[in-house]
């Protein structure tokens, strides 16, 4: 913030994510230039107490009347994390911000102070900058006010493969375009805070059980696939992919940071609930 493959591969892959928001705009439409996310790793037992400090944190931006909203997202599987994850136009914009938090002297000790009362609940932190790549992204952009979770898969593929990559990515949308039209998701490059040929791929539902339907879509696009199409997603797994995680999330009211016009969307899921 300015806390400023194979089928079964790329089938889980299918995501969302939020877009640019410039100052005092709602939620993004459209896909951002630069996501920044703040990553903390949560002590074990320490979930509870660690909402509790992290809260502190909407609060001292709301003060300051900062512009700069961001989504706090909690892990539902995998390690005990929350990525708070913000959108920017450039790193022009990022850092336009940056400067002026640092010029607030209110703002800035409320915010050494949250540091300090997080940094009871932390095994560690780290921040990721990545950067949107478009055309290997599918999909109509999603309501953000409405999206409550998201799966999210980080892929690392070996380097001097990234052509590879975008063919595959070419070859999975055409399919995707075939078989499940409602397919959408978003796919950023890591360009610092995780290693070389990361890549970043993000989906959203409004609700848990529409994760079933993302697999099933899934499942239908691997079945939509010319035997073509199939050898060159072998051949991508085993030729350029290192890796694929995925992990999903649910999206907390309490630590992200948003505007009032968002919160009316639906009062009851914004209600601050420590």
């Amino acid at each position: 913030m300015s806390k400023t493959f194979s089928c079964s591969v790329l089938a889980p892959m299918l995501m969302t994510v939020w877009a640019t928001a410039a100052p005092a705009q709602e939620l993004p439409t459209s896909q951002p230039q630069v996501l920044v996310i703040y990553r903390e790793q949560i002590k074990l037992g320490h979930d509870a107490a660690h909402l509790k400090t992290e809260s502190g944190w909407p609060e001292a931006f709301a003060e300051a009347d900062s512009p700069d909203y961001y989504l706090a997202m909690a892990s539902m599987t995998g390690p005990s994390e929350v990525w708070f994850a913000q959108p920017w136009d450039s790193y022009a914009a990022w850092g336009y911000a940056t400067e002026r938090d640092q010029g607030n002297p209110r703002l800035t000790a409320a915010l050494e102070r949250q540091s300090m009362a997080d940094a009871e609940h932390l095994d560690g932190s780290s921040i990721i900058e990545a950067v949107a790549v478009p055309d290997m992204s599918h999909g109509d952009f999603p309501d953000l006010n409405m999206a409550r979770f998201w799966q999210v898969t980080t892929l690392r593929i070996r380097p001097g493969h990234e052509a590879q990559l975008a063919e595959t990515f070419d070859v999975y949308k055409t399919a995707a375009s075939r078989a499940e039209p409602n397919a959408r998701w978003r796919v950023y490059r890591v360009t610092n805070g995780m290693p070389g040929g990361t890549f970043l791929i993000y989906s959203s539902v409004e609700s848990f059980g529409q994760f079933d339907d993302m697999m099933a879509g899934g499942e239908a696009i691997g079945a939509a696939m010319t035997p073509e199409e199939g050898e060159m997603m072998q051949k991508f797994s085993a030729e350029a992919l290192l890796s694929a995680i995925s992990n999903r999330f649910r999206l907390d009211p309490d630590m992200s940071y948003v505007s009032d016009e968002t919160k009316a969307t639906d009062p009851d899921f914004w209600k601050i609930n420590r």
